[in-house]
């Protein structure tokens, strides 16, 4: 289903983007890394021209709970966790750090949205199936509007990337391209 609407409150939440999950790039399918951070980073600065919060996300730990498949988070280079530069961070922009999948739990980060009186969050980032999807659920159980910027973000599986656009987001949000968003919100008054 195309974007029906773009809130006047909306947010944009860009998932782990950052220098550590970036420039292993080449694992990432369907979308390329430069095309995302492109992407991400039109709609960061068109947001911020409107007025309207930019959120990034960065993942610096993990949940201690145990899982088939885990990853390790020792001997990585100092700078992982920073913001890929061609998200040109501002000083206004929101800054999150996560322990899991999800960009909601333990890091305050409904309460921020809500103090701003945000109703909607447009979603982007990597893994489309990791944590897009699980802070596309969160915002969804949570009462906000979301709308999923497909072709700003990415995955390291094909199969799982499709199967989140394709099944998941249209029950809990609507889908759109970073264009079909950046024309919604030109057409928000500033």
């Amino acid at each position: 289903m195309p974007i029906t609407a773009l809130d006047s409150r909306t947010a944009l939440v860009l998932i782990d983007l950052q220098k550590g999950i970036t420039a292993s790039g080449r694992a990432l399918v369907p979308v390329r890394v430069e095309d995302v951070l492109t992407r991400a980073a039109q709609l960061a600065t068109a947001f911020r021209a409107h007025g309207l919060p930019v959120v990034l996300v960065r993942v610096v730990g993990k949940p201690p709970g145990r899982t088939e498949k885990g990853f390790s988070l020792r001997d990585l280079p100092p700078d992982w966790a920073e913001i890929d530069p061609a998200l040109a961070p501002r000083p206004g922009d929101h800054h999150v750090s996560k322990q899991t999948p999800g960009a909601f739990s333990d890091t305050g980060l409904e309460g921020w949205l809500r103090a701003r009186q945000v109703t909607q969050l447009v979603l982007g980032g990597i893994s489309t199936s990791m944590g897009v999807e699980a802070t596309g659920r969160q915002a969804y159980e949570l009462g906000f509007n979301t709308i999923f910027a497909t072709d700003a973000m990415t995955d390291t599986d094909a199969v799982s990337h499709e199967n989140a656009i394709t099944r998941i987001f249209p029950r809990i949000g609507e889908r759109g391209s970073s264009t079909d968003i950046l024309v919604h919100l030109s057409a928000l008054r500033r």
